[in-house]
């Protein structure tokens, strides 16, 4: 499997039609039988974070297929520009699966995907739906609202703080479910926000993090794609709370928990449907109940009573007994936006675009 960086591909773009299509970027057997399989990857893939759970999805398709798949892996694709460029690329080169790793990859894959009627797209994080192409997504909500709870259990000032990369709805709802658990356990909780308008500026997030600090929050979820966050709220003496994989190692034994993204189903089921033929563009939603999203081991310095009540609440929203986003429910200017005795509708939940009453911040 090989990995191209956005700078490598930009070098040789030239040549890149040339060895796509002579199957020169993939080590694996060639045999005519192998499923030639593409990934782009919107950032590098590091020791935690956004894309390295999505190679790990990788990971399970080589394990599952070994010889019988060929993967050609490209990374740090995030311009639109380029990701249209190298889908239709990996589509000309025979790949017959096509995986999208980001909201960015949207608008590039559904100019592509029309072109090659033949060949499965897969986009994490997609609202978009064509004949060929499916998405996929984890209900990130159901994790924030347990580490939420989390935090309302440990935090002694009841501010929390929350850093996201773009005030898209894959983070203003993750973020009001984030406060909804902690007010679930003090009703009095708020919690500060600020956005980056970047997935990856450890400065500028690091930054933010010791703004959150400085404004009394002891407990600090980052939505980015880095561990900065919560290596500056451990140092701080801050609680922490990790996203995509377990950051507990940066974290300066301050970590509460992470909500850990696991997409081996998504990709290794997609791999099979593809081999077997019978692939369809499905809409896949999942969260705790699947596995897809899954919270890490909690903080040994919690009371063992708040370890069973937050392993109770993981069930329980598995089972669909509580919903994080039920009412009431109102918004920052106390408008009610989800009435007593409702929850919010799925279409509301994936375009969130407002905060609740709590949330410190501006969606900008």
């Amino acid at each position: 499997m090989n990995d191209l960086t956005r700078r490598g591909f930009l070098k040789y773009s030239g040549a890149l039609g040339a060895a796509l299509s002579t199957g020169g970027l993939s080590t694996i057997a060639k045999a005519q039988e192998v499923l030639k399989i593409g990934v782009v990857y919107v950032s590098p893939i590091a020791e935690i974070g956004w894309t390295k759970q999505h190679s790990l999805g990788v990971e399970a398709i080589k394990s599952e297929f070994g010889d019988k798949v060929a993967l050609t892996v490209i990374d740090n694709i995030f311009m639109p520009q380029d990701a249209e460029r190298i889908f239709r690329e990996l589509a000309s080169a025979g790949n017959k699966l096509i995986f999208g790793t980001s909201f960015s990859h949207g608008t590039p894959m559904q100019k592509v995907a029309p072109r090659f009627p033949k060949v499965a797209f897969e986009h994490c994080s997609g609202i978009v739906h064509l004949a060929n192409l499916g998405t996929f997504e984890a209900k990130y909500y159901e994790g924030t609202f347990v580490a939420g709870a989390a935090g309302g259990h440990m935090s002694k000032s009841g501010k929390i703080g929350f850093i996201g990369g773009f005030p898209i709805p894959d983070i203003v709802g993750p973020a009001n479910a984030l406060l909804l658990g902690a007010q679930s356990v003090n009703p009095n909780a708020t919690c500060n926000a600020i956005f980056l308008n970047s997935w990856f500026d450890p400065g500028k997030e690091k930054e933010a993090a010791k703004t959150l600090l400085s404004q009394g929050c002891d407990v600090i979820c980052s939505m980015t794609d880095t561990a900065t966050g919560v290596q500056v709220a451990g140092e701080g003496g801050a609680w922490s709370i990790g996203y995509a994989s377990d950051m507990a190692k940066f974290s300066s034994g301050k970590q509460l928990t992470s909500f850990v993204l696991d997409w081996t189903s998504d990709y290794v089921g997609a791999a099979k449907a593809v081999a077997a033929g019978g692939w369809k563009p499905d809409v896949r939603w999942d969260g705790l109940a699947a596995g897809v999203v899954k919270m890490a081991p909690y903080n040994e310095g919690m009371p063992a009573d708040t370890k069973a009540k937050l392993k109770q609440l993981e069930a329980d929203i598995g089972s669909g007994k509580v919903h994080p986003y039920a009412g009431e429910l109102k918004d920052q200017d106390g408008n009610v936006k989800v009435a007593a005795g409702s929850v919010l509708a799925d279409d509301d939940i994936r375009g969130m675009n407002w905060f609740v009453k709590g949330m410190i911040g501006k969606l900008s």
